[in-house]
């Protein structure tokens, strides 16, 4: 333990409100350098203070976590923080060794590190997720409750609301500067004595991983991992999953360290896009024998590793690859569904009881849910709704939902374990699927595209992709959100080729937890089929906008057919009810998932 003492008097830097601080779905995300500007930071972590107190939470008690993905600015911005904390009167921190946390790693030391009377209150997660990193990119910054998932819609509104009116924020200007490189505790006491304040700078995969290996049978997976006929290769993208990974396959698992891709985070995420996708992925998807399409490419002689995974910036999505086969995320979420009484944290529980997904995401898991009996919800985007149902019981004395699994179409699954998706559990997972139909080495090893289309041979095939429009004019895009929702009325029973609108409508959400209700969360063009066209104004981007569009069609038999020529005309019916190409310019998407 280091002491020593400073003074510890708070003052007060006199500023004005700064437009434009409204959190997303997943926080605060902007350019780097507007972050870096004067009193932006600062405004925004004063507001959230002010906001957790006007709850009624006591930050004098319990710690603050503090930790990020390692983008750039991260280092200066915990600083900056504690100084903020301490002023607040914040009295202990954890703070995540080199400035890294994973989110699923945030959310696990929240609920899981002790002692009691230590427990965290909440925390700040310094992130923009998928987005670029670096001095001219994308930097971000959430706040998680002591139940470790996001702050609720209520608490964001009024964190947004206090960014409004600001007129000042405290801050220790003469508090040193923590050295996070190391593991260590720091206690700084006032020049005084009468006040203290703890530093704990904490190993940052220690708690995570050591939940991970309660919920999943590592020695099954390593016996998997062992057999001389499987490979795998999981590409962290130079972001925050990198220690994470290794501490679990290599360290763990005794692989070696080849196994790891990319696996050391770099402030700019080596000057990639550490988004987990066919497009960004880019290396990883070639080196699975995989084009940005999905279609399988010549690779000549070359073998081709048994699975490959890919995380993004903060360690809370992930994309599953078999050799020369891309499962998209929403037959993921399904397939680790219906393979839940193989993981060990749903067989002790008396098996899966609950499953949700986001509205856009693919109905795979529905039918799951239908044939299997589980409790099935369908919520916005948003990785909070899915915490209000698993917290059902605990916060709200209602229905226990849980054990729990959950996802999204934008590469996020999780369950109950903790309060965000999780891409390392994601992977083990699917792991543990196959090390479940591959416990006889004596005889082929079960691949993950034999699983996928086994399952599809039993509930159907959903043929699904996402268009994003990456980086169109906001203004000009909302005009188009605004002219869908406007046409909705005479939309609805139109017929279009071989399709008939059912229903075109607006979703709203009326959360069966606590009643809340959340508008404007999509539109939707639901067919007569049950083919659907989903669009959404993405809220998470640093700059200018994106729209995204989803496509879907079910099939109960044919389940063969390339996604591509699946969904042609359904395509081809929702560039038509946009009209993008005269609202933004293109009708060409950045990415196709």
């Amino acid at each position: 333990m280091s002491a020593t003492s400073c003074p510890l008097m708070p003052s007060t830097v006199v500023c004005e409100p700064i437009e434009g601080q409204k959190p997303g779905t997943s926080g605060l995300r902007k350019k780097t350098k507007l972050f870096m500007g004067d009193h932006y930071l600062n405004n925004f972590v004063q507001a959230t203070f002010d906001a957790i107190k006007e709850t009624g939470t006591d930050i004098s008690e319990g710690s603050l976590v503090i930790g990020g993905d390692g983008r750039y600015y991260n280092d200066t911005a915990i600083q900056t923080i504690i100084k903020m904390g301490v002023a607040n009167g914040v009295k202990r921190f954890w703070i995540g060794q080199n400035g890294l946390l994973s989110t699923p790693a945030v959310s696990a030391i929240i609920r899981e590190r002790g002692p009691q009377w230590q427990k965290a209150f909440g925390s700040f997660i310094l992130t923009a997720s998928h987005n670029p990193g670096g001095p001219d990119e994308d930097f971000g910054i959430k706040y998680n409750t002591e139940n470790g998932g996001p702050a609720p819609e209520k608490l964001t509104d009024a964190i947004y609301a206090n960014t409004t009116t600001i007129k000042g924020y405290k801050i220790c200007a003469q508090f040193p500067i923590i050295n996070i490189d190391e593991a260590n505790t720091y206690a700084i006491k006032s020049d005084d004595g009468k006040a203290r304040v703890h530093i704990e700078v904490v190993d940052s995969t220690a708690t995570h991983v050591t939940l991970l290996k309660s919920i999943f049978d590592f020695g099954a997976i390593k016996t998997l991992l062992d057999r001389p006929d499987f490979s795998m290769i999981y590409d962290s993208m130079h972001g925050v999953n990198g220690p994470y990974a290794k501490a679990v396959l290599v360290d763990e698992l005794g692989q070696p360290e080849v196994t790891c891709m990319n696996s050391t985070p770099k402030d700019d995420f080596g000057g990639g896009h550490a988004d987990p996708n066919l497009t960004y992925a880019k290396e990883l998807v070639a080196m699975m024998g995989l084009n940005k399409k999905g279609d399988k490419i010549d690779v000549g002689d070359r073998d081709i590793p048994s699975f490959g995974a890919a995380a993004d910036g903060d360690g809370d999505r992930n994309m599953i690859l078999g050799s020369s086969f891309f499962v998209t995320p929403s037959d993921s979420l399904a397939i680790i569904a219906a393979y839940a009484e193989v993981i060990p944290f749903f067989q002790a529980q008396g098996g899966l009881k609950g499953v949700a997904r986001s509205m856009p995401t693919s109905g795979a898991v529905d039918l799951v849910a239908k044939k299997l009996n589980f409790d099935l919800f369908e919520t916005p985007t948003g990785w909070k709704y899915f915490g209000n149902l698993m917290d059902s019981k605990a916060l709200y004395n209602g229905k226990d939902y849980t054990p729990f699994i959950c996802g999204e179409e934008s590469f996020g699954t999780g369950s109950n374990h903790i309060r965000e998706k999780d891409g390392i559990w994601a992977v083990l997972a699917w792991l543990s699927i196959l090390a479940s139909e591959n416990e006889d080495a004596t005889k082929p090893l079960v691949t993950v595209e034999d699983i996928v289309t086994r399952h599809w041979s039993s509930y159907g095939r959903n043929y699904y992709c996402r268009w994003d429009f990456e980086g169109v004019d906001k203004v000009k895009a909302t005009a188009m959100m605004d002219k869908m929702r406007e046409d909705t009325g005479q939309n609805t029973d139109r017929t279009i080729g071989k399709y008939t609108i059912q229903t075109s409508d607006d979703f709203i959400y009326t959360d069966p937890v606590d009643g809340s209700v959340a508008k404007q969360q999509g539109i939707r063009f639901l067919m007569s089929d049950g083919s659907r066209i989903i669009f959404r104004l993405s809220g998470t981007a640093g700059s200018g906008a994106t729209v995204r569009m989803y496509i879907e069609q079910y099939e109960p038999t044919i389940l063969d057919m390339s996604v591509a020529d699946a969904l042609k005309d359904l395509v081809d019916i929702a560039l038509g009810l946009c009209d993008i190409k005269t609202f933004c310019g293109t009708e060409t998407p950045t990415v196709i998932t």
